[in-house]
């Protein structure tokens, strides 16, 4: 009982000594334990953060060692992620709180800036641009990029004469020349918006130009001439995708594609198989979005169940129309069984028995197939593109060498075209190379890769465009990365700035 007694003599004992010291002394006390007690607290919350600048993600430490190789050897930026800015960014990502990828960053930017000093200084205007838009994208001091930029114009338009290229696309254009060659006005219109991207006489006369190139859209689509419709938007969009008349073109694009959908329907009704499919064939040249349901399952299954008691010849043909529609190798096979017990042996559909004549018939496709390959026909036109020619020769001979390896072939070679367009910023080239890799293997995990990283060109190439007041051509290049990828990071952004807008 004494020792419990004495805690209230124990606690005013305290309570005299703490009132005994000096006033500063007290204030100097509750002080630091406060500051003890908000440290403990700050720990507590900024854990994790701590945690990230104490003990880094050895990856972190990997991608920025890997960025300073890159940084090192000058590789500043590169489409497949291997450049120090993709590197550093990747770093970035891991370890948000980390200094030394922000600052790998700044230096990427300062290193642009001086390599697009150099090109400028070379002569190589294309290499400036390429640099400069780099250091632009990464924030380098806006007054520099600025003071080149400007420089970077003016030497261009003394080099390549404004005044002279204006006057050349002004006449080409009165003459009906809008695209049919360099000289033509619409490129012609490029190379001084090029030069000075702002010429609002450059950007009139395009716009008038693209106009005058669209002119007969209208009545190819009151005529269901859909390819060369289609081929025409694709020709203006190279020059500008933000056009102001493309939108509605392209909404009359797509109902005459609901109505052909409905024709296709009808003609599969009425039994011309053959009529479907090539109507469903012209369809898939013009990628203009998903195919009618007709040209799925009902078209294959028709197809294979006319091929059981067709002639020979005509059976030959349903069978490639059906492979061409997407019908698998095993539904095709055994089609092809069903008709041999329903009308006795015969040739396998594509085997080794294949004559000499269809031997010989398949390298000819092949040789047409690197041609139009050669020239850029991927895809268009309807019929002898390069993969028409495969895909015929795939029909005749899919298990043939030859075949085996031209379609290796021209899968990589579409990859590649891909790559290398997107490296040119051509991104009209790069989807259409796109589409035929798409085409060529469609469960190739590259593909999705692929359409993101030219969905991200396409939002920059829109943020360009609104930061120069044009929201038109802006909400064409948000149109254009949505229908590519509709998850990929910043379009979403993108999309309220221009919202904002409104």
């Amino acid at each position: 009982m004494k020792r419990f007694a004495s805690v209230p003599a124990r606690r005013a004992a305290v309570r005299a000594r703490w009132q005994a010291l000096p006033r500063p002394a007290r204030i100097g006390a509750i002080a630091g334990v406060a500051v003890v007690l908000l440290g403990l607290l700050a720990g507590l919350a900024y854990r994790d953060a701590l945690g990230r600048w104490l003990w880094p993600d050895p990856r972190y430490d990997a991608l920025r060692q890997r960025a300073e190789v890159a940084l090192q050897a000058g590789r500043l930026t590169d489409a497949d992620g291997d450049g120090a800015r993709e590197l550093f960014e990747a770093a970035l990502a891991l370890q948000p709180d980390q200094l030394e990828a922000r600052d790998g960053l700044a230096r990427v930017a300062q290193a642009a800036l001086e390599r697009a000093e150099a090109s400028a200084s070379a002569g190589d205007a294309v290499q400036a641009h390429v640099a400069l838009q780099l250091a632009r994208e990464l924030q380098a001091p806006k007054a520099q990029v600025d003071a080149l930029s400007a420089s970077l114009q003016a030497t261009q338009a003394q080099a390549v004469g404004i005044d002279a290229l204006m006057a050349r696309a002004q006449a080409a254009q009165a003459a009906g020349h809008l695209d049919d060659g360099p000289d033509a006005a619409l490129p012609l219109y490029q190379q001084v918006l090029q030069a000075q991207p702002r010429s609002q006489a450059a950007l009139e006369g395009r716009e008038d130009a693209l106009e005058d190139l669209l002119k007969p859209t209208a009545g190819m689509l009151a005529r269901e001439e859909l390819l060369p419709a289609a081929e025409l938007l694709h020709r203006a969009e190279s020059f500008d995708p933000g056009h102001a008349a493309l939108p509605p073109l392209h909404a009359g694009l797509a109902r005459a594609l609901e109505a052909r959908g409905q024709r296709i329907r009808q003609l599969l009704a009425r039994g011309r198989l053959e009529a479907a499919a090539q109507a469903c064939g012209e369809l898939r040249q013009l990628q203009a979005g998903a195919l009618p349901e007709a040209c799925a399952a009902p078209l294959g299954d028709a197809l294979l169940r006319a091929t059981v008691i067709a002639p020979t010849a005509r059976a030959m043909r349903l069978l490639a129309l059906a492979d061409a529609a997407g019908v698998d190798a095993a539904r095709l096979q055994e089609a092809q069984r069903q008709r041999r017990q329903a009308q006795g042996s015969g040739p396998s559909y594509g085997t080794a028995s294949t004559g000499p004549q269809q031997r010989a018939r398949v390298a000819r496709l092949l040789e047409q197939m690197e041609r139009a390959r050669a020239r850029g026909d991927w895809l268009t036109p309807p019929g002898d593109s390069a993969w028409d020619r495969l895909r015929e020769a795939r029909a005749l001979a899919p298990r043939d060498p030859r075949v085996l390896r031209a379609s290796a072939a021209l899968l990589g070679a579409a990859r590649d075209c891909n790559r290398q367009a997107l490296r040119d910023n051509s991104l009209g080239r790069a989807l259409v190379c796109l589409d035929a890799w798409r085409q060529l293997a469609p469960s190739d995990d590259g593909v999705a890769t692929a359409r993101r990283r030219l969905a991200q060109r396409w939002i920059a190439v829109g943020s360009e465009r609104l930061e120069a007041g044009r929201t038109a051509e802006a909400r064409r290049a948000l149109e254009q990365a949505r229908n590519l990828d509709p998850d990929t990071p910043g379009l979403g952004e993108f999309a309220e700035r221009l919202e904002r807008l409104r």
